[in-house]
């Protein structure tokens, strides 16, 4: 799994620093947990909660999610995850304070043209932005 901004497509990355940008301006530190999955990882992904242990965290199976090659060639994600930081440690929680820090960061992803999984009815994840 990598983390390398790299690893985006260009318009991608482009979208990506802006959302870093506009949050930075506000304050709000964010993390980029995750750019490109391999399809193996997808595979250990969509396994867990179904024939590996842990709760279901994906709908996606390998070459399905936006974060996988999805044209054969380098690694070119179309989705990245992010986290904000309070006093350099992750922000899980999404409900109360924790949740209107999330949904200002969801808010920031859409100005600049990123679909926020955060407004998915099913599967919802905060974390997850894609073209």
């Amino acid at each position: 799994m990598s983390r390398r901004l790299e690893d985006l497509r260009p318009d991608v990355r482009e979208k990506c620093e802006a959302l870093l940008k506009a949050a930075d301006a506000e304050g709000i530190d964010l993390l980029v947990t995750c750019t490109f999955r391999s399809h193996a990882e997808q595979a250990a992904l969509y396994a867990q909660g179904r024939t590996a242990p842990g709760r279901i965290v994906t709908n996606a199976k390998p070459g399905q999610s936006k974060h996988n090659n999805l044209d054969g060639n380098a690694p070119a994600s179309l989705a990245f995850d992010v986290v904000p930081l309070k006093d350099g440690k992750p922000v899980w929680g999404t409900a109360g304070v924790e949740g209107e820090l999330w949904r200002r960061v969801g808010e920031l992803g859409e100005a600049v043209g990123l679909e926020w999984a955060g407004r998915w009815k099913r599967m919802r994840e905060f974390p997850h932005f894609q073209v």
